[in-house]
């Protein structure tokens, strides 16, 4: 849980899961889900070979399709009942404590943020600073990932903040000294 890069294309996967990413977030944004089943099957299929989390993004009749170990489900999008029901691992987002607690239940982490200010995702919330981020990891006992502006030179402010890891988009490629970062704060 340590490491999730947001991607949508295999390159990128591969180069992240080489640099030490530990999740692979499959995240076709408006796209069908059988492209999804499509676009994603080789990805799926490196994550297992290499002993990676594959989630994917959205689209719990993608996950089952693809055979993912789970599912990141924003607050709009529909399927938790399903997915947990299917045994996937549930990826639930929040961007306050609030939402954080209406979510833990349900949750195998919470995608918690944006911790600061975002260009890969223009309609975000408000960033919630380190000081959210800290509210929420001490509020649940569920595994918080970290989203939002993060890269290799804030990360591991992440992890102190009590976060069990961070996502990225933006930094995907750059997996390797992410995780050097991650694991120094660690």
């Amino acid at each position: 849980m340590k490491l999730h890069v947001l991607v949508d294309d295999r390159e990128t996967a591969q180069l992240a899961v080489e640099g030490g990413a530990t999740v692979v977030q499959w995240r076709l944004k408006d796209v069908p889900t059988l492209d999804v089943v499509e676009r994603g099957r080789a990805t799926r299929s490196m994550c297992a070979r290499h002993g990676v989390t594959f989630v994917v993004n959205d689209d719990v009749e993608a996950a089952l399709m693809l055979g993912a170990d789970g599912v990141h489900l924003g607050r709009s999008d529909d399927g938790a009942a399903r997915a947990k029901d299917q045994g996937l691992l549930l990826g639930l987002s929040a961007s306050s404590l609030e939402e954080a607690r209406a979510v833990a239940a349900q949750a195998g982490y919470i995608g918690a943020g944006p911790v600061w200010e975002t260009p890969s995702k223009p309609d975000a919330n408000p960033a919630i600073g380190l000081e959210g981020l800290r509210e929420i990891c001490s509020a649940t006992a569920v595994p918080v990932i970290a989203i939002g502006g993060i890269d290799a030179t804030n990360a591991a402010d992440c992890i102190r903040a009590g976060a069990a890891g961070v996502a990225v988009v933006r930094a995907a490629r750059e997996a390797a000294a992410l995780r050097t970062a991650l694991d120094a704060a660690l």
